[in-house]
């Protein structure tokens, strides 16, 4: 431990901290815009910069560990001075647009610019302007990058796809697409975590409000709208409300309020999700001469994304289910459409889920198998259903809980952990034993695949059959696994992936909290519905059991087959064609 003065406040901390990292644990704020711990503290925006005395220079904070007697002033005239002109000279090349930006009211720099009171610049502004596909869903200004070099740090470490570099030099500097790509050749996985790391909006999400303000005001269109297990967690964090009054009932309110005509639960078709890949996996497993083992989940497209681009010959080993929202939205356009008697040309599908990559896989071609346009006309980020409720002026605080629309309201508790990484493949095991066993294990029994680790594994033993089962979150941990499945290191019979770390309760779309992580209490609320529900097993949902009684026949029948899977070979990455 050692002694030190911060702003006259005599402190003591563990000696292998740093200035920034001991103030914050007092309490004392230290503005800094490009630092993340253990990712990026590189001191490159020397926004952090704190006096020390008897020493002439200004030191960084985010990078200087503390010492015994250091006596520091993190806001004398001299740093004011400094950060005040640190500031206005990214403000030089930053195009502040912060009437119709869509980080406004949540950009780290807005807010270090208000906090030092600037309201003119010192210097000539000389923003630049790179062209950009316009059509990508992933969206990158140059005029607003600030060169941080998170974006860089995040890829690379944390998602391994290095599809970010710093390119031209000196004044020219900036950040681009490595390799002099263009985004749509990169490998990119569309995860989105460059996004929700930027505290900027340098990047972001492509914007689709437009488009479903016009499906909803258009009298021909019957707009249904389906919300996703992770949103429910998360929405509220944007308009004040805490995650217990959060519900996914007044969503609905909030939606109907705006004029959509049916609102569905995507929890439903997380339920549909494990019927059929449940049963896929009892029928590889029953038949390993004939199957391709492991099998990888396919509920995530950013992890689709990345097996296909760095590791295509291990594709087969994917479920061919296609992910929740993509099977309700090929049940929503032919079941739906005939129990409603409508024509299923007029139905437009609208998913809210906490997921960039989702915005590419609702346009894969031979993912649409409804017969009428695409199966899921759009998908939302939760940050643009967010600014939605502000464009239309509701009064959050007047919404109340709704039910779903029938004839597709029930969802089981299995559904809902789908938003958390281990979800899947927990509740693919509640069902996988009924269907092995002809009885339910108890609902907790698969907790053990819960938590925050980038990978997990277990043994689970079900009518004498032990299955060897991982669960992976974050595209660098899966590397990491498939690296060591190909030098056969490791078995398993059964592998959850998601992209981004946490699963989608930290997904790219989720509501931004700059350096905060919030996957791991997103996952919990989530798992905290679960325990409430009275249905846990998706087998059980009665209107599981009622679509498969009328329409499917049973999973893995032709119909189903036909609806609810896809053929991962018959795209291509990056393309998408």
């Amino acid at each position: 431990m050692v002694r030190l003065t911060i702003d006259g406040r005599m402190i003591e901390v563990n000696d292998n901290l740093t200035i920034l990292e001991a103030a914050q644990l007092h309490h004392i704020n230290i503005p800094h815009l490009c630092y993340l711990k253990d990712l990026n503290e590189i001191g490159a925006c020397r926004i952090c910069m704190v006096e020390m005395k008897g020493k002439d220079k200004l030191i960084t904070s985010c990078n200087t560990l503390v010492q015994e007697g250091m006596e520091l002033y993190t806001n004398s005239p001299k740093v004011r001075e400094t950060r005040r002109m640190n500031v206005e000279l990214l403000l030089s090349q930053h195009d502040c647009e912060c009437a119709y930006c869509s980080r406004s009211g949540n950009c780290s720099l807005q807010t270090i610019a208000n906090d030092l009171g600037i309201t003119k610049l010192s210097y000539e502004k000389q923003v630049s302007y790179l062209p950009w596909n316009k059509n990508f869903p992933l969206q990158r200004e140059s005029n607003k990058c600030i060169k941080c070099m998170r974006c860089i740090q995040i890829c690379d470490k944390i998602q391994n796809l290095n599809v970010w570099d710093v390119c031209s030099t000196g004044s020219r500097t900036t950040v681009n697409v490595s390799l002099n790509r263009k985004i749509e050749e990169a490998d990119c996985s569309l995860c989105g975590q460059c996004i929700t790391h930027c505290p900027v909006n340098g990047l972001h999400t492509r914007d689709d409000t437009e488009k479903v303000f016009d499906a909803l005001n258009d009298p021909d269109k019957i707009c249904v709208v389906q919300i996703a297990p992770a949103v429910r967690a998360a929405w509220g964090e944007g308009v004040g409300l805490s995650r217990e009054a959060a519900t996914i009932g007044k969503m609905a309110c909030a939606l109907r309020r705006m004029g959509a005509d049916y609102v569905f639960d995507t929890d439903f078709a997380a339920d549909l999700t494990i019927m059929e890949e449940a049963s896929e996996f009892i029928e590889r497993l029953s038949h390993p001469d004939q199957a391709t083992m492991p099998m990888f989940t396919s509920c995530c497209p950013g992890w689709v994304r990345f097996l296909k681009s760095q590791y295509p010959d291990m594709v087969a080993h994917l479920s061919t289910s296609k992910s929740p929202h993509q099977m309700f939205g090929a049940i929503i356009k032919t079941y739906l459409a005939e129990t409603l008697h409508v024509d299923p040309n007029k139905l437009f599908v609208i998913s809210i889920m906490p997921c960039v990559a989702k915005k590419h896989e609702c346009d894969i071609v031979n993912i649409n198998d409804a017969n009428a346009g695409k199966d899921v006309d759009v998908v939302l980020t939760t940050r643009e259903f967010v600014r939605m409720l502000r464009a239309e002026h509701i009064a959050i605080e007047t919404l109340v809980d709704e039910p779903m629309d029938q004839p597709i309201s029930h969802a089981s508790g299995a559904g809902v952990i789908f938003g958390a990484t281990g979800g899947v493949m927990e509740a693919a095991l509640r069902s996988a034993y009924y269907f092995v066993t002809g009885k339910n294990p108890d609902a907790d029994t698969f907790e053990s695949v819960r938590g925050m680790e980038g990978c997990k594994a277990q043994n689970f033993t079900i009518n004498g059959t032990t299955l060897s089962c991982a669960v992976v979150s974050g595209l660098g941990n899966a590397r990491k696994l498939m690296e060591a499945l190909r030098k056969k290191e490791v078995h398993y019979d059964f592998i959850e992936v998601m992209a981004c770390p946490g699963g989608c309760s930290g997904g790219g779309g989720q509501p931004i909290h700059d350096g905060k992580e919030l996957a791991s209490i997103r996952a919990n609320a989530l798992y905290a519905l679960d325990a409430k529900e009275t249905i846990r097993y998706s087998h059980e949902n009665p209107d599981i059991q009622k679509l498969y009684q009328e329409y499917l026949g049973e999973p893995l029948s032709e119909k189903a087959e036909t609806l609810l899977h896809t053929d991962h070979f018959g795209w291509d990455m990056p393309s998408g064609k």
